[in-house]
């Protein structure tokens, strides 16, 4: 009976730990969408490109930048876009950074449809057993567990932006490979203010996701 006990408690608790990144996967997925570009850069106060590029430059160059990164193209994708005097977008280096920005991508859709699956079995093993309750428990602390998180995050994307940022990219990707001029065509297209918004508007609706769940798993009050 104890080791029943202990099997559930362990599992309610790998439920609650598999919550948040999940929240933060799906939310991150969605907006790798060309549509968060486009609200992006109609944002007031977005910052112009000192080397020219117009809002219709950047929506035409940003779609197939984001595009790339979930389709299932090589690099030649971008490696064939060129502006009007045939001269290539991007840069050897910016492509090679592109290449390792999609396979985190993929690895990143990966984990989130196996730690899916794992969370649709624990469910069903759940309620399976009329566990019920105790399933909705463990989703209710991995959203306050998100809602923690993501407090966390937003109060260092206000006070220390730059060094989130530097964390971000040294934890993903090779140290040097993702540092470019301020003229080259990635940085002109997602100036360091799309990032900044990116990161509160995956903490926005990670809370509105972990929302959403606090609602729907309330427990209900016994009728008197």
């Amino acid at each position: 009976m104890n080791d029943k006990n202990t099997d559930k408690n362990l599992l309610g608790w790998v439920a609650t730990i598999l919550t948040p990144l999940v929240i933060l996967m799906l939310v991150v997925r969605i907006l790798i969408t060309p549509v968060f570009a486009k609200i992006e850069y109609k944002m007031p106060g977005f910052p112009e490109d000192p080397f020219g590029f117009t809002l219709e430059d950047r929506l035409t160059w940003s779609e197939p930048s984001i595009i790339y990164l979930t389709n299932g193209a090589g690099i030649e994708y971008l490696g064939e876009l060129t502006f009007d005097d045939g001269t290539p977008i991007y840069t050897a280096d910016e492509l090679s950074h592109m290449e390792d920005v999609k396979g985190v991508v993929r690895w990143m859709l990966t984990g989130l449809s196996v730690l899916m699956l794992i969370l649709v079995l624990i469910t069903y093993s759940y309620v399976k057993k009329g566990q019920r309750l105790e399933m909705l428990a463990a989703l209710r602390r991995g959203a306050w567990a998100t809602i923690g998180l993501i407090a966390a995050i937003l109060i260092l994307v206000t006070v220390a932006f730059d060094q989130l940022f530097t964390w971000f990219h040294m934890l993903f990707f090779e140290n040097g490979t993702w540092k470019f001029y301020t003229s080259d065509t990635l940085i002109r297209l997602f100036p360091i203010r799309f990032w900044q918004d990116a990161f509160i508007a995956v903490g926005v609706l990670s809370i509105i996701f972990s929302g959403l769940i606090l609602i729907v798993t309330k427990p209900k009050r016994q009728k008197q």
